[in-house]
């Protein structure tokens, strides 16, 4: 039979235990974010409506990172509905070789999605400056042919 006072240090060890697992996994996680940024080019990761040629949508791998009722709403055609929370368990249905669009309604919550995907070695994603909001506003699918703005 344990004593209280054994049954104590056991269930001391096993916190000390745990906590120090997940202190490691903590430093390990702000180590890969750490190297990612400190390689990071600036804006490397975030691209304009009036950047994307019409005819270029065709090769790009879309994800509205909106939940289900918004994207049944109204999507950029061509979209997948991934919520920008899930990427990461989604990220099968993610490529690696050809350009990845990630978008929300205002860009906050995709660049949540698209910095875990870069991390995790996605370097192929992109954030849609402004999210679809702006994406419409600007013209939608024709926003680089309205731009004023040279062309990148």
């Amino acid at each position: 039979m344990l004593t209280k006072s054994l049954l104590a240090v056991l269930l001391s060890a096993t916190t000390l235990s745990f906590t120090s697992i997940a202190h490691a996994q903590s430093n390990a996680a702000i180590d890969e974010i750490t190297g990612y940024l400190d390689f990071s080019e600036y804006g490397g990761g975030v691209i304009f409506a009036e950047q994307i040629p019409r005819e270029a949508y065709k090769n790009i791998t879309i994800i509205d990172a909106r939940d289900p009722a918004q994207f049944a709403k109204e999507h950029i055609p061509g979209a997948i509905n991934i919520e920008w929370r899930q990427v990461l368990n989604e990220r099968d249905q993610i490529p690696k070789d050809n350009m990845v669009l990630i978008y929300c309604n205002t860009g906050s919550l995709s660049a949540q999605g698209g910095l875990a995907l870069r991390v995790a070695g996605w370097d192929n994603v992109r954030i849609l400056q402004g999210g679809f909001e702006e994406w419409k506003n600007k013209g939608g699918l024709d926003a680089n042919t309205h731009s004023t703005t040279p062309k990148h």
